[in-house]
């Protein structure tokens, strides 16, 4: 029943507008607002036709983990890319992270993965697999 679902995931934001500049123009991804007042609501529209649900929550808390993955096909274009557009990228202890902030993983995994944070603080990724 669900299997055939067309599922998209959420996350929240405590700045709809900010959310909006971010995604959209530093990032340049194709986003949509939708909805009036407090009911606004931002959606993501991903290459692949998957969408991201974004909402304003008054007491957001970001998320400690990853929420969105971007595969990428060279990730060192795809960092300079970022960085050119202003973005930081953020070192987690416990990983061994070369000058760029990219940490090369492997065995298994993505090749290679860097992370950066929206404005809400939540945690997205760009990554380059196997």
């Amino acid at each position: 029943m669900l299997g055939q679902s067309q599922a998209f995931s959420g996350f929240s934001v405590d700045d709809l507008g900010e959310a909006r500049r971010f995604y959209g123009e530093v990032l340049g991804l194709d986003v949509e607002e939708t909805g009036q007042g407090d009911m606004r609501m931002l959606t993501l529209k991903l290459g692949s036709g998957a969408r991201v649900f974004i909402y304003p929550k008054e007491n957001h808390t970001p998320a400690t983990f990853t929420i969105l993955n971007f595969p990428v096909d060279d990730i060192e274009a795809a960092v300079g890319d970022l960085e050119r557009r202003g973005v930081t990228l953020v070192r987690y202890p416990g990983f061994d992270h070369d000058e760029k902030g990219i940490v090369r993983v492997g065995n298994g995994g993505p090749e290679a993965i860097a992370w950066f944070t929206d404005p809400a603080g939540n945690v997205l990724a760009v990554l380059q697999e196997n």
